[in-house]
């Protein structure tokens, strides 16, 4: 299947996103956050990124813009709860900034399935 790189700096949620990927057939890192993410797409790139938006250190919009800026072509799926802000408006702004599709938290195993077929090759 493919490889996916998963940012996210709530170990919880970021390791059951892990394990449901994981036994959806993909190959899955993760990190904890903006900083690392750049680090380890450029030592092994994926073929999705799935970038929270709200996350300590580095945000998720900067770290799309940093992708697309560095010349990344990889599809990035933006995540986000919202937290302070309403998420819709952060996801909306994420596809501005470069992500190709937006998924709210929480979101269903069937939802996030779906946005894998149209973002993966099959």
């Amino acid at each position: 299947m493919a490889k996916i790189l998963l940012v996210d700096d709530e170990d919880s949620f970021r390791k059951m996103l892990s394990l449901m990927l994981t036994r959806l057939g993909h190959e899955v890192e993760d990190v904890p956050n903006g900083t690392t993410a750049w680090a380890k797409f450029e030592a092994r790139p994926a073929d999705l990124v799935i970038m929270d938006l709200i996350m300590p250190e580095k945000e998720g919009l900067e770290t799309i813009r940093q992708f697309r800026r560095n010349g990344a072509e990889t599809k990035i799926l933006a995540i986000s709860g919202g937290g302070r802000v309403d998420a819709r408006n952060l996801l909306s702004v994420a596809q501005q900034f470069g992500a190709d599709r937006a998924l709210a938290k929480p979101f269903t195993t069937e939802e996030l399935i779906e946005v894998l077929k149209q973002l993966l090759p099959a």
